[in-house]
Parts: C-alpha cells; structure tokens; sequence
C-alpha cells in the first residue's frame, strides 16, 4: 500500500532538494577553484612569494553573494515554518496524549485510540501534551514534528492528500523503551472514516489488553464491570506499558500474583523484604521512589499521584483479585 502524502511532502521536499543541489554545486565550485589556485600558483611556477593587494570588486562579490544565498534561504524557511504554524479555522482537532512509551488519541466525540485515525483531504490539527517526560510526535510521511512537553500544549496540522497507513514515531529519546514508542496514522476515505468515528467499539489499547489477558485472569470477588473500570483507569495512567495481568514479565514486575508476595526492595540503598500488602501497593503506586523494587531499580515510574481516593482503590482491588 502506498504511504500517504501530506500538503508539507512536496513543498519541503522540493525546499530540500534545492538545499542539496545548491550544497553540492557549492562544493564542486569550491573544490574547483582550490585545484585552480594550487596548479596556478605552486611552488614551481611562482618560488617566491608575492604579496596579494585588495580588490574591492572581488570582496563585494564575495560579501554580496553570499548574503543573498543566506537570505533566500531565510525566507523560504521562514514561509514553511509560518505555514506549518498557521492552523486553518476548519481544522479537525484531536488531542494526543504521550507518555512512557505509547501515544492516545482522544476525539472531540469521546473516542479514544491508539492509532491515529483521519479522514482524507481534511485539514487536521493535532493538540498534544506530555503526562511524565518530553516526548517528540513525528510524522516522517507527512513532514510534520513537534515537541510534546508535560505541563503544556503544543500544536502540529497537516492536510492527508492520499489514503494508506504512515508511521508515528517519538523523536526525543524518552526512557528505556524509546525505541518502541510507534504508531501509525491511517488515512480514511470521508466515509469510511465517519463510519469508524462514529462507531461504539473501544479501540483503544485498553480493550485489547483487556480482550488478551481475559482468558488467562482467574478473579474472586470482582465485577466483570468492576475489571473493565479497573483496567481503563490503569491503561489511562500509562500502567500497561511497564506491568502484565498474564504473569508475564516486562518492565516492571506483573500485576498477577502480586498480592501478598514477598518483595526484595532497596531502601535508601538497603536491602528489604517486604509483603505486598495493600499498604505497600499504595506506596508503589503513590511514591514508587520510596522502595525500588530489587532486579527493577533501572526502571522509573512516575507517580499516579493525580488518582482519586475511589481510583486507587479499584486499582488495589483488581491487583488482590489477580491470582
């Protein structure tokens, strides 16, 4: 399938190309006019030196020329920032959330995704923050990058001229799982893309963890309507990029068995054995600096400090009814 194509590709790749011809037409003059000067004025033909007199025709050529060069560049790369800056009034928004390591995407209509999806020839800007540490959202097949900082909110637009899939990557290195923030930007034809929009299935990460781990999970006292709760609140906090509900590694030690096991923690440099208790998964989950888990002290985890009293429970009654 053919990657799609924003309203930046042909304009910047044109403004690209005109850089590199110009760089390699530069240096093959250069390069030109040093082998001039080394064959006209060696050793042999000149043995002694004679002392060079200003010309004043020479240097304002040399001055002006250049000046124009550099100007020329300025501008068109002024003009290409302004347009990347300047967002139609007809833009369709979606915000974009980034955290260690994975993207959102959450619709004016309440959906919320883990790829981001777009309707063809429309004009789409992206509305986008940080929950833990600088992050970059990149577009390589659109020509678009923008930094995603937390504690504010930054902007990027493009227009998709083509249909397809195009991948999203993090640009600014971010922890130790960097590598696999990806995502993908998948171009709709206008109906297909409100049939998706206007759709009721969950399409984010969350239901797939949740229709993955399902078989696997064996709970004892917990809602089925209690679990769903439960995991969306973990998988809007970044939980699912570090921690399993199947008893599989990853990142971090898995949610399964959690419960009263005996844990090898590092306190203040001293090692520990603790049992995790309710007390001890509030702390984990309030103040993880407090106790590193031993085998994990390399890994950070950001505080869920912003969890409501109700939301923390949840979380901790979940991780009991994970056996």
């Amino acid at each position: 399938m053919t990657t799609p194509v924003s309203s930046f590709t042909e304009t910047f790749d044109i403004i690209f190309l005109a850089l590199v011809i110009f760089a390699v037409v530069t240096l093959l003059l250069i390069t030109a006019i040093m082998i001039y000067f080394v064959v006209r004025y060696n050793r042999k033909r000149h043995p002694r030196a004679e002392p060079i007199h200003g010309n004043t025709t020479l240097e304002i050529i040399w001055t002006v020329i250049p000046l124009l060069i550099v100007t020329g560049m300025f501008y068109y790369g002024y003009e290409g920032f302004r347009y990347l800056r300047e967002v139609p009034e007809d833009a369709f928004t979606i915000n974009v959330v980034g955290r260690m390591w994975d993207w959102t995407f959450e619709y004016e209509n309440g959906r919320k995704s883990d790829k981001l999806y777009v309707p063809v020839d429309r004009n789409v800007k992206l509305s986008m923050t940080s929950l833990d540490v600088n992050h970059s959202f990149f577009i390589p097949a659109f020509r678009v990058k923008e930094d995603v900082v937390p504690g504010r909110t930054t902007y990027l637009w493009f227009k998709p001229q083509t249909v397809g899939p195009a991948d999203v990557f993090c640009a600014e290195y971010c922890g130790q799982r960097h590598a696999y923030m990806l995502s993908e930007v998948v171009v709709m034809e206008k109906d297909a893309f409100d049939s998706w929009y206007g759709g009721e299935a969950d399409s984010s990460p969350a239901a797939a963890v949740e229709t993955a781990a399902a078989p696997v999970e064996e709970t004892t006292g917990f809602t089925e309507e209690q679990r769903e709760r439960a995991r969306k609140v973990l998988w809007d906090n970044g939980c699912f990029s570090c921690h399993t509900t199947d008893g599989s590694e990853n990142l971090g030690p898995s949610l399964k068995g959690l419960f009263q096991k005996d844990r090898y923690v590092l306190v203040d440099g001293q090692e520990r054995v603790i049992t995790a208790d309710e007390a001890y998964l509030r702390r984990a989950i309030v103040d993880p600096d407090a106790e590193y888990v031993k085998g994990y002290d390399g890994v950070i985890m950001p505080p869920a400090d912003d969890l409501s009293p109700s939301e923390l429970t949840l979380i901790i009654d979940y991780i009991q009814s994970l056996k």
